[in-house]
């Protein structure tokens, strides 16, 4: 007896978005009361933040602010544009120019350095935003990881098929209290890992689980 052959219906797959979707389910108020981003093309929700963090965002854009000083814009947690379908708000972004610089063209394009202050996004942060940001060619990115206590620093951004997520930084260095690193772009301006890393809190603090949920 001849079976014919029954043609399987496809599986479920991921549904990636683009920069103008996103955009206009921002304006639609899809995410109304959520802190999102794009990564790659997928939507993540973002971790609600505890005070080391925000004490960490402050600490590294203010040592960002002094060791570029004028003509560079230093923004918090503002959005960026890395091709397609990539825009996260990393902690702290430095880029050329000044505030009006980007009223018409939109999110910058080439931020100089990027800081993420880490915590319960330590895997988020050293897995796929730093594989996007090295597709993306970001030359000096910064985990402030407040967990433990040191300052991860990527550099030298590669296209490695090899690689499980094809893109990734092949100069990693963890930087301890008592040690400094110079911005690449402000070489001559050390900054001191201890003047970012905000202080241990000397009572438990309540900490969200581990995020980097995606909604799409």
């Amino acid at each position: 007896m001849h079976v014919s052959s029954v043609t399987q219906p496809p599986g479920p797959r991921l549904r990636r978005y683009t920069i103008a979707e996103y955009d206009r389910m921002a304006r639609e108020g899809f995410f109304d009361g959520q802190r999102v981003e794009l990564v790659e093309g997928r939507i993540i929700v973002m971790a609600a933040q505890y005070e080391p963090h925000v004490a960490g965002v402050s600490l590294a854009a203010r040592a960002a602010e002094r060791a570029f000083g004028p003509g560079y814009w230093v923004r918090r947690q503002n959005p960026i544009r890395l091709g397609k379908r990539s825009k996260p708000e990393p902690d702290v972004a430095v880029v050329v120019g000044s505030e009006n610089d980007y009223i018409d063209s939109g999110a910058p394009e080439n931020p100089l350095l990027i800081i993420e202050v880490s915590d319960t996004t330590l895997r988020l942060d050293r897995g796929r935003k730093a594989a996007m940001y090295a597709k993306y060619s970001v030359a000096d990115y910064w985990i402030l990881n407040i967990i433990d206590r040191q300052l991860e620093v990527h550099r030298e951004p590669i296209h490695d098929p090899s690689h499980r997520s094809k893109f990734h930084y092949a100069d990693v260095k963890a930087l301890k209290l008592g040690e400094s690193v110079a911005p690449l772009a402000a070489k001559d301006a050390h900054i001191p890992v201890a003047d970012i890393m905000p202080k241990s809190p000397s009572k438990p603090q309540p900490r969200p689980r581990p995020r980097g949920d995606s909604v799409g």
